[in-house]
């Protein structure tokens, strides 16, 4: 898989999402985190994604994709996994 790491800030009234463009299948991939950051104002986004997962689950619903980890470049320059 090809990727182009690029990070967009123009959305969500300046918060950045972190994106992954997949050239061979031709989709992009967003971190969730980030996504969960600017329409919710968490403070902490993992802690939000992981409570609302379970509370999906205990629901009988589950999400419609399997989502899994990718390493996106963090404010620090490294990279690390996150949810996509």
């Amino acid at each position: 898989m090809k990727n182009k790491l690029e990070t967009i800030s123009n959305l969500f009234e300046g918060n950045e999402i972190r994106s992954i463009w997949d050239s061979e299948k031709e989709e992009y991939y967003f971190s969730v985190v980030d996504v969960i950051t600017a329409l919710t104002d968490s403070s902490d986004a993992r802690k939000y994604w992981s409570v609302l997962k379970l509370r999906l689950k205990k629901e009988g619903s589950e999400l419609t994709t399997f989502c899994s980890q990718l390493k996106l470049k963090a404010k620090d320059g490294k990279l690390y996994n996150t949810v996509y």
